[in-house]
């Protein structure tokens, strides 16, 4: 991999992340740090079905509007994050707390790959063979929050790392944002927590573009047209929060072996994606 070394005077330093209290004096690039506004979208390393899916859908549509999309290539709601941009054609940057040369953690070295080979960068502010040491990792926050126009939390429990990032991007003067949760999930404290506190509450992309004062034609709503009544009752029952293949059988009362194939088929044709452990999301 070709690592950049871009110092903190240099040209190419990353323009909001010089003006915070603490910059890094120096930056190790993989890849190219797009040009283009940038959100941070991060969360709980163990999320549920529902922060994964919003979390998904939230990447998704911000990249399709030309948002960079910056996360820290953790498990869990970091990971969805780079991988909703990653499939959306979308630009995502990924802050490491270890060297580019050690990327951690391994589960996700397919996102550190698919982002240097043209989807964004990724970046740390240690040496290329630094490891990833557990005091590194929240340091490194203040570079995802510092680069960004704001920051989102989507799910996380009451101490989650994350929300050191938000608390970053407060003290930086950004724009704090959070997904409302249940609030009888410890994973939804965090974000509950942030809006008592005063975060924006926000729902969707066009939420967060609207709190950012950005507007894009590219987002649109995408029509999905159903090509049997099968497929229209399933969209219909995911549309209200019915996705797992046992919810769809029992509610559309579609036995299962044939709902299997009506599934697969939805997903090959991009109507649907497969979120794993049977949970199924509207694309």
């Amino acid at each position: 991999m070709n690592i950049q070394h871009i110092k903190y005077k240099s040209k190419y330093y990353p323009k909001l992340l010089r003006n915070i209290s603490a910059p890094p004096k120096e930056l190790f690039v993989g890849g190219e740090i797009p040009d283009l506004p940038m959100v941070a979208i991060v969360g709980s390393r163990r999320p549920t079905d529902y922060g994964r899916q919003v979390t998904y859908r939230i990447a998704t549509d911000l990249a399709r509007a030309g948002i960079c999309v910056v996360s820290g290539m953790a498990l869990g709601i970091d990971g969805v994050a780079h991988q909703a941009v990653l499939e959306a054609n979308g630009k995502t940057v990924a802050v490491l707390g270890c060297g580019l040369n050690n990327p951690y953690p391994t589960a996700n070295r397919h996102i550190f790959n698919a982002i240097i080979k043209g989807s964004g960068a990724v970046i740390s502010e240690y040496q290329p063979s630094m490891p990833g040491l557990k005091q590194n990792f929240p340091a490194r926050n203040r570079i995802i929050a510092g680069m960004c126009l704001a920051t989102v939390v989507t799910e996380a429990d009451a101490s989650s790392g994350s929300l050191i990032t938000a608390n970053f991007a407060l003290t930086e003067n950004r724009l704090v944002m959070a997904v409302p949760g249940n609030v009888t999930s410890t994973r939804s404290a965090g974000p509950n927590n942030l809006l008592k506190t005063g975060a924006k509450p926000v729902c969707d992309a066009v939420d967060i573009l609207a709190e950012l004062e950005l507007v894009s034609p590219n987002l649109a709503p995408k029509t999905i047209k159903a090509d049997s009544k099968e497929e229209a009752q399933i969209l219909e029952l995911l549309n209200n929060g019915v996705n797992t293949t046992h919810d769809l059988i029992e509610h559309s009362k579609i036995n299962a072996q044939q709902i299997a194939s009506i599934l697969s088929l939805m997903e090959i044709t991009g109507k649907i994606r497969n979120m794993g452990a049977g949970q199924w999301i509207v694309r």
